[in-house]
């Protein structure tokens, strides 16, 4: 064994590699049922600008600069889909453009013209209209999908809001010259999402929600006959409303809707028939759920086989698995396929295409055999050519937190081939929260905790109160409490993993994004477990982010904290920004410069503050980047300035060859950096 100091391990897994593997695997979807189907994915790629590729049957489909990313709802999803295959026609592709947010189309096979071609009209505005989660009319006319109006007609008339609504645009590009051909289906409600189409073309569903809710507190699916000029009759509420939570609705091959409801306080399936006064439930599970927080467009966590058989993800604990649904609602999880997060489900005849990652592999498209488990590898996981002892596996933790609760984790121990630390040091310990915070950490492999316990850090990877896959009474464990239990949680971990020697409990720091970068700020003001921390695009200010934050999030704080403006003093007092004098230890600041999520006005407001007090800092702000860094060149220099910013405070040189971070103690009109 060799023994160097934890911190200071060479490590194969570089912030490039870190980068490179990054690429971020989606969808899928299937074309036809024989052995000539079309399989296709979506790759997000750092080295390429972080541009989003279309993939079939492993070939790119969309060259530079095409880009299928949508904006709708700031966090996108439901970006592209396929039309139908008509005996003798060839098959359509149907994406959103990130550069200007238009519908393009493009067809494939051999009659078909490969060059996308806009379907929507040039906006008025840069991405003053965007679209989002389409599906195609069986007759394929029509594209039934979820438009974004940005216009500033639309914000004057509309409180500064963009107008949310379902619409039909013609499939044949007329609409590109003719804004009026695209017909306005359903509008009113503050969000709608999940327009599908019935396999006759007869019947459309959709769900929508209103302010102040969120897609997971309370949302209604409805229904609504659909009509060859595509036009709705009379639509009827199918379930939830009030407190239910339903979402991922899509229509049966004998026509039945099949959708996930947390009415039982798990989510399960429930199916309607058309003309039925109320659902049935199909799965009545108590100790895991078939549902996912609403974040994204084009969540679809069950599908149908072409037997009729469901396959569904399954979430216990924080972990997916694959599973059947059988005739009498009994959920199997084929234990022989190995997954740990599941990306996406799509029937592909009696079987299953399923993007997946498990703890040793980062995410494949794999063709599963939902009974014996046997696999086709249609995309292979990225290979990183690093030898798998460097991988540390995923413990699932459970620890004491506040008022008697029980929180939970992955715990990851520092690993590396022939690696140990030096004789008589315990590993210091990165505590991490995930965004959202409305969403949890899976145990599968994520290259954002192996670069850190490759290196001879251990991780903690915290599922605090209010994570999702653990039902929804724990769901819910923030609503007025965000800010107390999920802090509660974090300093909860590494005070247990500290007692317990596992850690060094003198070197603690806490890492996160959005909403977990609002959890490390509010965490290093009301504890000293932490050394330090890092806040990537973090919240400082509530009172700011309620009044600038984009639609979707606007009245997320309502159920978080408190109605706005009437809980002004809860804001006030839950705000890292205004708690500065009780934050005593060194904060690294990192932000995207295009980020409309959580402005730059917020890491700007801590930096300034964290300055004033004399603290040493450091703030990278990268230009061109949104909520989350895609660019290969960004991801690489912000790990790598994290791990020299652990370095300078804790007291080690990594092995990693780093350019210097401009450490500060002062405001930046003139003050010393800090001594290194």
């Amino acid at each position: 064994m060799t023994a160097l100091a934890f911190g200071t391990w060479p490590s194969p897994l570089s912030a490039a590699r870190v980068a490179s593997g990054g690429i971020g695997v989606g969808g899928p979807a299937v074309r036809g049922l024989d052995e000539t189907a079309e399989v296709w994915w979506s790759e997000l790629r750092p080295d390429e600008g972080g541009r989003t590729v279309l993939v079939r049957n492993g070939l790119d489909r969309i060259d530079a600069p095409f880009n299928a990313r949508t904006r709708v709802h700031e966090y996108g999803g439901g970006a592209w889909w396929l039309g139908g295959h008509r005996p003798g026609e060839p098959g359509a592709v149907y994406f959103a453009n990130w550069d200007d947010q238009r519908l393009y189309r493009f067809t494939t096979g051999p009659d078909g013209d490969p060059t996308p071609v806009a379907i929507t009209p040039e906006p008025e505005v840069r991405h003053g209209m965007r679209f989002a989660d389409g599906t195609e009319t069986p007759d394929g006319e029509w594209i039934v999908c979820v438009m974004e109006d940005h216009y500033p007609s639309t914000l004057e008339t509309n409180g500064g809001e963009a107008a949310n609504a379902i619409v039909a645009i013609p499939a044949d590009g007329s609409a590109a010259e003719d804004p009026s051909a695209i017909r306005v289906l359903v509008s009113g409600p503050d969000f709608v999402a999940g327009p599908r189409v019935s396999g006759d073309g007869g019947w459309l569903s959709w769900f929508s929600w209103n302010h102040p809710n969120m897609p997971w507190d309370g949302t209604e699916l409805m229904a609504a006959p659909l009509f060859e000029d595509a036009r709705l009759g009379n639509a009827q509420a199918v379930a939830g409303g009030g407190r239910l939570a339903v979402h991922g609705a899509n229509w049966t091959l004998d026509g039945d809707l099949v959708y996930s409801s947390d009415e039982n306080g798990w989510w399960n399936l429930a199916r309607w028939s058309p003309g039925s006064s109320k659902s049935r439930w199909v799965t009545e599970l108590d100790d895991g759920e078939i549902g996912a927080a609403h974040w994204q467009f084009g969540t679809q966590r069950w599908t149908e086989l072409s037997d009729g058989r469901l396959v569904v993800a399954l979430t216990r604990s924080g972990q997916d698995r694959l599973a059947t649904v059988s005739d009498d609602g009994s959920v199997w999880v084929l234990e022989d396929f190995d997954c740990a997060a599941i990306g996406g489900l799509a029937a592909l005849d009696d079987e299953v295409l399923v993007v997946s990652a498990s703890g040793s592999a980062l995410a494949s498209v794999q063709q599963v055999n939902p009974v014996t488990a046997e696999t086709v590898v249609h995309r292979s996981p990225s290979d990183l050519g690093i030898d798998a002892g460097w991988f540390s596996e995923a413990r699932a933790i459970s620890f004491p937190s506040g008022n008697g609760r029980r929180s939970h984790a992955f715990f990851y121990p520092p690993t590396g081939p022939s690696m140990e630390g030096a004789e008589g040091e315990l590993p210091p310990l990165v505590v991490m929260g995930h965004g959202g915070p409305t969403s949890h950490s899976s145990p599968a492999l994520s290259l954002k905790v192996q670069y850190w316990t490759s290196r001879g850090f251990a991780v903690a990877d915290v599922n605090y109160g209010g994570s999702t896959g653990y039902g929804s009474d724990y769901r819910r464990l923030l609503n007025g409490q965000w800010g107390i239990v999920d802090v509660e949680d974090v300093i909860a971990v590494a005070e247990f993993l500290g007692q317990h020697g596992s850690v060094d409990p003198h070197r603690v720091a806490i890492r996160g994004g959005s909403a977990g970068g609002f959890t490390v700020l509010a965490a290093l003001e009301q504890s000293t477990v932490f050394a330090t921390g890092t806040s990537l695009y973090g919240v400082a200010d509530l009172k700011a982010l309620a009044e600038d934050t984009h639609k979707f999030e606007s009245r997320y704080l309502d159920n978080m904290i408190g109605p706005w403006p009437e809980a002004e003093a809860v804001y006030a007092e839950r705000s890292p920004i205004n708690h500065t004098e009780d934050l005593n230890c060194p904060l690294l600041v990192m932000q995207g410069s295009e980020d409309e999520v959580v402005p730059p006005n917020q890491s700007e407001a801590i930096v300034a503050a964290v300055a004033a007090k004399g603290l040493p800092h450091a703030y990278l702000l990268f230009e061109g980047e949104q909520h989350g860094f895609r660019q290969a060149q960004n991801v690489i220099r912000s790990y790598e300035a994290e791990l020299w910013f652990y370095g300078f405070v804790f007291g080690f040189e990594a092995a990693d060859d780093i350019e210097p971070l401009d450490v500060r103690t002062g405001p930046e009109d003139g003050s010393s950096p800090a001594a290194t």
